[in-house]
């Protein structure tokens, strides 16, 4: 049962309501060991749904699910010098097994292009074996210092594509598909509005030619790297002898590109969302979408109400309603309202002896837009009937809200020093787009001093309709960037 003691202010200090949120909302819990997290019921049901649609979504495009080993070879990880550099403060390790030390060390899974790209060099042979489309659902370990449930843990659990590809111009075609797949999931299912881009060299991944990143705005104004999507070149297949032979008979090396996204996306979810009474999903990722309450003070009301509610919530399922009947006798109708305000259900439908003599139910939105009533009573039918409509609006205003926000939280333009984007992010600023060189130390500059760092390069419809003169640095400007501090 959640706990009905109040949340941490968000305005007072968000990072504490975030933590208790997530606790109370029975999203996650800590395990026993240091970094890591148990994903309880609640929060695993938003993921399972989260599974679904991207994974429709991926195979609505031709790729298909495979699933590569946990345990990868040492020497794997070494072939590809910068992979190993990016990811070596992050290797877990296994040196021993079956009683002795292991001949070669095994690394637990950060990432899996290495062992992945091997195979793939088994099974291609010509170019009539390509494109290779896979995803694979998974668990990664990657040793944080500092965690924090969700947002960044040792273990966490996501979906990695890799692909092989014939060209160049392949590869970059299916980076940039997914990048608009994550686009149009976080929009329509999340309703996280994210601004896309080019990362720049320091921020790019480990071993790729280019990266593209999604940055959401959070609540707090702070950034969030939402999912990424690498293209790869031929780095992995130059290592692991990927080559394929051409329709015109030569050996080549193969193009790849690999993405993902990870459970991060339920911490985005809640910081996006989330208010001082708890967190709010989003309609279409809600485990349930409504919760009925049968409210009744007597036994002689208990089986004319309990018959009501199974009726509302049988009718309501039929209707493609997601619905859960809160049946526990053993709380009071406060301590069970507080429970689902806190877990963020969309709906909640109550029915007591009263509202049967009225004919009606009352049905309680967990947010409501201006001019709306938080509870409306309306006739048993009316509220069957209405409610596919209503879950379809919230999930629009979730959207609409998130998207007004993060507009009026970033700063366009006359921004043109290091001094004054610093300002800017002290007085409100979330996302704050300037001119860049180019020049990496400006970037270092700014994380120096404003604790922001460079985190796209904008896609060209976020960009600022006048492209911006002047550096931060004070050269003139070859591109328009966006900065923000982050998570």
């Amino acid at each position: 049962m959640a706990d009905d003691k109040a949340l941490t202010p968000r305005s007072e200090d968000f990072s504490a309501w975030y933590n208790e949120v997530v606790l109370r909302a029975e999203l996650a819990d800590y395990s026993p060991v240091r970094g890591s997290m148990v994903i309880r019921p609640w929060g695993y049901a938003i993921w399972e749904n989260m599974q679904r649609a991207l994974d429709d979504m991926f195979k609505a495009t031709g790729h298909e699910n495979a699933y590569f080993p946990l345990l990868i070879p040492m020497s794997f990880i070494e072939r590809e010098k910068e992979h190993v550099e990016g990811f070596k403060p992050e290797l877990a390790v296994v040196t021993h097994a079956g009683g002795k030390e292991l001949e070669e060390h095994l690394v637990i899974r950060p990432t899996s292009e290495t062992v992945i790209y091997s195979m793939y060099a088994k099974w291609v042979q010509s170019y009539r074996d390509l494109p290779v489309l896979m995803n694979q659902w998974a668990n990664v370990m990657r040793w944080e210092l500092r965690t924090r449930l969700f947002l960044r843990t040792s273990e966490f659990l996501w979906q990695e594509g890799h692909t092989a590809h014939a060209t160049e111009a392949e590869a970059e075609e299916e980076t940039l598909l997914i990048l608009d797949i994550y686009r149009r999931f976080m929009e329509e299912w999340i309703a996280m509005p994210p601004v896309t881009g080019l990362k720049s060299e320091s921020e790019r991944f480990a071993g790729a030619v280019r990266t593209y990143g999604l940055e959401a705005m959070m609540q707090d104004r702070k950034a969030l790297q939402a999912g990424t999507s690498h293209m790869l070149g031929q780095n992995f297949s130059r290592q692991f002898g990927l080559t394929f032979q051409s329709e015109e008979g030569q050996e080549e090396y193969a193009w790849n590109t690999s993405w993902g996204v990870s459970t991060r996306l339920i911490g985005g979810l809640v910081m996006s969302h989330g208010d001082d009474r708890g967190i709010v999903v989003p309609p279409k990722l809600a485990p349930a979408q409504v919760v009925m309450l049968p409210i009744f003070r007597s036994d002689d009301d208990r089986e004319a109400v309990f018959g009501a509610c199974n009726r509302v919530a049988g009718a309501l399922s039929e209707a493609g309603v997601r619905v859960r009947l809160d049946d526990r006798t053993h709380l009071s109708p406060g301590a069970r309202f507080w429970e689902w305000e806190r877990k963020g259900v969309p709906f909640r439908v109550e029915i007591g002896p009263k509202d049967l003599e009225k004919g009606q139910v009352v049905v309680a939105r967990r947010v409501h837009g201006e001019g709306e009533d938080r509870k409306m009573f309306l006739p048993e039918s009316e509220a069957i009937g209405r409610m596919p409509g209503l879950l379809d609006e919230l999930q629009a205003h979730l959207l609409e809200t998130a998207r007004t926000r993060r507009e009026r939280d970033s700063v366009r333009g006359g921004v043109e020093s290091v001094e004054a984007l610093g300002e800017a992010l002290d007085d409100g600023a979330g996302f704050v787009y300037t001119g860049w060189s180019g020049d990496p130390a400006v970037e270092e500059r700014v994380k120096e001093v404003t604790k922001a760092t460079l985190r796209v390069i904008p896609s060209e419809e976020f960009r600022s309709g006048s492209a911006p003169e002047r550096c931060l640095g004070g050269e003139p400007s070859k591109m328009e960037v966006v900065w923000a501090r982050a998570y």
